[in-house]
């Protein structure tokens, strides 16, 4: 599968057309680490366009845009049914009175048009309705096949402008897809966009595949695969569909995650009963050891400055996560609660380290500051595990399984996402069961 790449060009220009040159109100804003907020009314009308352009366009784009913002949790796209002003009127001249009597905090209006080179211009803006200001006013210049990426650029560009956080709409997840009975799955790599849009299948499933990763420079994934039953990790690029060897490595559980600037892997391995954190260098294939103690040491994550390593550890006795530098020295274990702690992961803004916690039967996902303080859990169910972070740091994807069939004995796997805070679980639609989520970096 070869991912489309892009064509646009924009332009960051703000304008205040009609509106005078003062600033917008700086209380148009949602505070994105205050937990539980409620959602801000934002009206969207579809996007309007000259006989040239498909209407369906400028309805499909605001489609998009209104699903991500909704899924987020922050916004309430309002129905547009409750439209007083038109779309064409509103995108010419937004009357301010008339989405107020709506309830609308903040108004987004779109206009289409053709270029002569046959690309679509998307023009869109984000206006502060109480203040009857704009915020933001953009264009794009793309290929029509691209309009799903654009609805989601223009998203996250909505919610950067109101919450202050980078958005993550424009990224992707990799995760493994489960078909057949408990006891024989077939296990084939899939990717879609973080909405499950764009869906495909990167291998046939002659093959038992598990725990893709991502890389956070490159269009590139590693997963493991099990080869004539044994263990072999391979690089994929996606945009080529060219997959390379690695390496067999017949005691590893997991497949290796990158570096921060994607020119290392770090990966554990186990020989003769016991398991070390390693490094391959990507460039050389050259592997240095990093831990030695007779343990279980699994699961490393690099922090996003390349400078520590996360990883789960029983060296105490008990499985916990650890945090070293990121060559191997001073080791600490960083959770101390009760039961069993698994699958550390490091988030991108480097301020979390997301965990699986099992506890009394129970499954949770949690995070924990980096030196071991605030630990929060923020889902449970009877078995939940495999977090992975959004780019931006504020949500997290995991799959869910869930007993089923005739005497639940059989289970169905599905990925969710939900806000760092704990509120927000939303299911992410995939064609089979999915396990091992990946999120993706923004699409470049």
């Amino acid at each position: 599968m070869r991912v489309q790449s892009i064509l646009f060009a924009f332009f960051a220009v703000v304008f205040f057309m009609g509106t005078g040159a003062a600033p917008a109100r700086a209380d148009l804003k949602i505070d994105v680490t205050r937990g539980q907020v409620n959602p801000m009314p934002i009206a969207i009308p579809d996007f309007s366009g000259g006989a040239d352009v498909d209407a369906s366009l400028g309805h499909d784009l605001v489609d998009v845009i209104s699903a991500d913002l909704d899924r987020s949790g922050l916004f309430h796209t309002l129905d547009s049914k409750s439209f007083i002003q038109n779309a064409h009127d509103a995108g010419a001249n937004p009357n301010f009175s008339e989405w107020r009597a709506i309830n609308a905090q903040a108004l987004v209006t779109g206009v289409l048009s053709k270029t002569g080179n046959g690309r679509t211009r998307v023009e869109f803006r984000l206006w502060d309705v109480s203040s009857e200001q704009q915020l933001v006013g953009m264009a794009y210049m793309t290929t029509p096949s691209n309009w799903r990426r654009i609805a989601h650029i223009i998203a996250d560009t909505i919610y950067k402008r109101i919450t202050g956080e980078q958005g993550y709409f424009d990224s992707r997840l990799v995760y493994i897809s489960e078909t057949g009975p408990f006891d024989h799955r077939i296990k084939r790599l899939a990717i879609m966009d973080q909405d499950g849009a764009n869906h495909h299948f990167l291998t046939d499933g002659d093959t038992l595949v598990l725990t893709p990763r991502f890389s956070p420079t490159a269009q590139q994934i590693t997963y493991m695969a099990y080869y004539n039953n044994r263990p072999r990790v391979y690089l994929y690029d996606i945009d080529s569909g060219r997959q390379e060897v690695l390496g067999d490595f017949p005691g590893m559980t997991f497949a290796p995650r990158f570096s921060p600037d994607g020119n290392k892997v770090v990966m554990s391995l186990s020989k003769n009963g016991n398991s070390d954190i390693y490094t391959m260098d990507l460039r050389n294939h050259g592997v240095a050891q990093l831990t030695h103690d007779n343990s279980i040491n699994t699961a490393p994550s690099y922090s996003p400055d390349g400078k520590y390593i996360t990883f789960e550890s029983d060296r105490s006795g008990s499985q916990e996560v650890y945090v070293m530098n990121s060559d191997g020295s001073g080791a600490h274990r960083i959770t101390f609660g009760d039961g069993k702690y698994a699958g550390p992961v490091w988030s991108p803004r480097g301020d979390l380290i997301a965990f699986t916690r099992i506890y009394q039967g129970q499954f949770y996902i949690g995070v924990i500051h980096p030196d071991g303080h605030g630990e929060r859990l923020i889902t449970q169910a009877y078995h939940v595990e495999g977090p992975t972070w959004a780019p931006n740091g504020r949500v997290l994807s995991y799959f869910k399984e869930l007993p089923s069939g005739w005497g639940k004995t059989e289970r169905t796997a599905q990925l969710y996402t939900i806000d760092l805070t704990g509120f927000n679980e939303t299911k992410v639609p995939t064609p089979l069961d999915a396990s091992d989520p990946a999120w993706s970096p923004l699409n470049p």
